[in-house]
């Protein structure tokens, strides 16, 4: 890297000698473009065919201040197109970055170094606009890529996405650890991906966060995704993850600690084909699957999973918001297994939810060898609360307010299995344990739950084909309809 003109000081602008070097490596067939211990202040950096960037223990590529020394700074964001109004600002430009490539192949980035987006945009709130040009938005953009690689660096403040990846196929994401200010990851309209061994902190936004964007144009599916033993969080001061000091926020502070792993919002092409395995969970939103713009959401299993701290353990939504070309019908959610999942102190005013919306159930799901803890404290009048549809409503946990069950939220479904699932309150907590309501086929085998005097375990309003069997205090039961009962 020295040899391109690169210093390594941490004052003068490196991405030239940068560029310079990735371009000599690939003209002679690809290779690797080291950089030895130092600062590295860059603009945008341009990925090309067989390269490998490595950085050493001690090596900083530091985004560079958008203004600083009189440079035009980053690459200027792509044309705006007709389907830009589809997603966010972000989702639809990768140029504006700090390192970007497009239409590549046998691309990795790897060492044990650190990408610090210092001078990005977080696309929202104070610091530069992203919209503006010569700003950059994103750390690391990847678009219509193939055999690509990350391993083992670290990014520290990514701005809007810490890795933005759409259309990238054969991609391996391994041993990342990402403390950030919006998103850690996002994986839109990707295939064959393998995301392990990473942990993210995120308090402001999402941690990893699969999508299927109509950011390429048309609608692409995310198929063929594995995500397994990653810690995401969202409760630790920025920079507190990767120096290992884990220093939490003052509670006094309002910070989201967002911090999840969430299928969506931008759900356009589909999820399919996706397992999330061994995964650890703590002070953040919860696991969340949505498909709100038309997407087919399924085959997914979800296993191993601990949870602490968290706003709502679950959170499946089949909405009809739609944004995108005009005439898609309505998506689909089935073929869901959520198994081996414990949760403990989990907020409680608003329970794990499973909803589709009416004519749209969700189908085919099964809820095996669940334990989720939460503090209790609902009352009469929570239990009595009916929440609104919402059905076009952006997709969140907290859309519906307080939720008249502690346990789970079920409605708009079919076929419904939930077998092993404990439900514990550290305070008493007066609503239903499951609200289950416009549900056609639902089984509850060895279901546990707080027991309260004049308070039911299952308030059911318009549900057809019902099963209770061995579920403690609750009698054995079998529905064919019924409007409404509690028991």
């Amino acid at each position: 890297m020295k040899a391109f003109g690169a210093s390594g000081d941490g004052k003068a602008i490196d991405s030239p000698a940068v560029n310079r070097a990735i371009e000599a490596a690939a003209s002679a067939g690809g290779g690797t473009v080291c950089f030895p211990a130092g600062s590295y202040p860059c603009y945008s950096i341009h990925l090309k065919n067989n390269i490998a960037l490595y950085l050493e223990q001690g090596v900083t590529i530091l985004a560079a201040d958008a203004t600083s020394s009189g440079s035009a700074g980053y690459d200027l964001a792509e044309p705006k197109n007709s389907w830009d109004a589809y997603q966010d600002y972000g989702h639809n430009h990768w140029h504006n970055s700090l390192i970007w490539g497009e239409g590549l192949e046998n691309v990795s980035i790897f060492g044990p170094g650190l990408i610090w987006g210092r001078g990005l945009s977080r696309g929202s709130g104070p610091g530069p606009v992203a919209e503006n040009p010569g700003v950059a938005n994103k750390a690391i953009s990847l678009k219509n890529c193939r055999n690509v690689t990350l391993r083992d660096f670290s990014i520290l403040k990514g701005g809007h996405f810490g890795v933005l990846a759409t259309g990238v196929d054969n991609f391996t994401i391994d041993n990342l650890r990402i403390d950030t200010d919006r998103d850690g990851m996002d994986i839109d309209c990707c295939r064959n991906v393998r995301v392990s061994n990473c942990s993210v902190n995120s308090p402001w936004d999402d941690a990893i966060c699969p999508k299927s964007s109509f950011a390429l144009g048309y609608a692409r599916a995310t198929e063929n995704l594995t995500i397994t033993n990653c810690y995401v969080t969202g409760i630790y001061k920025l920079g507190t993850l990767l120096d290992g000091t884990f220093q939490r926020f003052d509670p006094a502070e309002k910070v989201h600690g967002t911090g999840r792993i969430k299928f969506g919002t931008e759900s356009n092409g589909g999820f399919k084909n996706i397992t999330v395995s061994n995964c650890v969970f703590e002070g953040c939103y919860g696991f969340a699957l949505e498909s709100v713009d038309g997407a087919l959401l399924e085959d997914v299993t979800i296993s191993n999973i601990t949870m602490r701290d968290v706003l709502v353990p679950l959170f499946l939504r089949l909405g009809s918001r739609m944004r995108g070309p005009e005439g898609v019908p309505v998506g689909a959610m089935r073929r869901i297994l959520i198994s081996n999942l414990v949760c403990s102190n989990a907020e409680s005013g608003i329970c794990s939810i499973l909803s589709g919306i009416p004519g749209h159930p969700i189908e085919d799901i099964q809820l095996n060898d669940i334990y989720i803890q939460h503090r209790g404290g609902g009352t009469a009048e929570d239990a009595a609360i009916q929440p609104g549809e919402e059905e076009k409503k952006y997709p969140e946990p907290t859309m519906f307010g307080r939720m008249p069950a502690h346990g789970f939220f079920l409605r708009h479904a079919k076929n419904i299995s939930v077998s092993n699932v404990e439900i514990r309150s550290a305070e008493k907590d007066l609503r239903p344990a499951f609200a289950v309501q416009d549900v056609e086929g639902a089984d509850f085998f060895r279901v546990r739950a707080p027991y309260a005097k004049d308070v039911p375990t299952f308030a059911l309003r318009n549900v057809d084909n019902f099963g209770v069997s061995r579920c403690g205090r609750v009698a054995e039961t079998q529905l064919d309809h019924v409007d409404q009962h509690r028991f």
